[in-house]
């Protein structure tokens, strides 16, 4: 596939399940923030850092606030700096003890904001964000992620979800995803509102698409 995609209107995706009632037109067009959740190591394959960098560029070329756990390691980072290397605006938000443990803050960001825990991060983060890119990550971006799939399905959010599969990584996932639902504990797959892609070219495309705005993908 030509990862050069010139066209918001070419995306494809191969797991969408939606069951909620569309957005105003005027609140859709006013979108303008995404948080991304994604791991503060790099992982072990090289392509999850090109992917993070890619989504970082594209969301700042299209004027895309970036929303993100305030880290300079790893795919955080990484994705982080390109928003920045792009001309975006991007916000941090981090705790003490992730910054003493885990991510020192990266510095040069647009706004940095220290909550007081996990829980209170992961709140103000949904609040500032209007969707979320999932990217490869363990044990913090499975929290992140079900914890805003709950909230869709008890009807708390209808805040959309974009997963980067970056060379099959999230395929895992999806199989749980699916033998939960085939054992009775997920009612419905039409509760959430979710895609896949395997690219962050056409992640962004349809993300854009969704809400009516035009793109830039060069």
């Amino acid at each position: 596939m030509n990862r050069k995609t010139t066209s918001c209107y070419l995306a494809t995706y191969d797991l969408r399940f939606t069951n909620h009632a569309e957005q105003s037109e005027e609140k859709m067009k006013c979108l303008k923030s995404v948080a991304v959740y994604m791991g503060h190591k790099f992982g072990a394959d090289p392509q999850f850092e090109i992917d993070a960098k890619k989504v970082g560029e594209l969301l700042a070329k299209n004027g895309v606030r970036f929303v993100f756990g305030g880290g300079e390691t790893g795919l955080m980072g990484a994705s982080a700096r390109a928003a920045l290397d792009n001309g975006g605006a991007v916000v941090g938000v981090s705790t003490h003890d992730v910054i003493a443990l885990q991510e020192p803050i990266l510095e040069g960001i647009t706004e940095s904001i220290i909550a007081n825990g996990i829980n209170e991060r992961k709140q103000m983060m949904y609040e500032m964000s209007d969707a979320f890119f999932i990217l490869p990550g363990g044990f913090g971006t499975l929290n992140e992620v079900t914890d805003i799939l709950t909230m869709q399905q008890v009807g708390e959010s209808k805040k959309k979800v974009y997963f980067l599969n970056t060379n099959g990584f999230w395929d895992i996932f999806g199989k749980t995803f699916a033998h939960m639902h085939n054992n009775g504990f997920i009612s419905e797959h039409a509760e959430y509102d979710i895609r896949k892609f395997a690219y962050p070219e056409d992640m962004v495309a349809q993300y854009l698409k969704d809400y009516g705005m035009e793109c830039v993908l060069e």
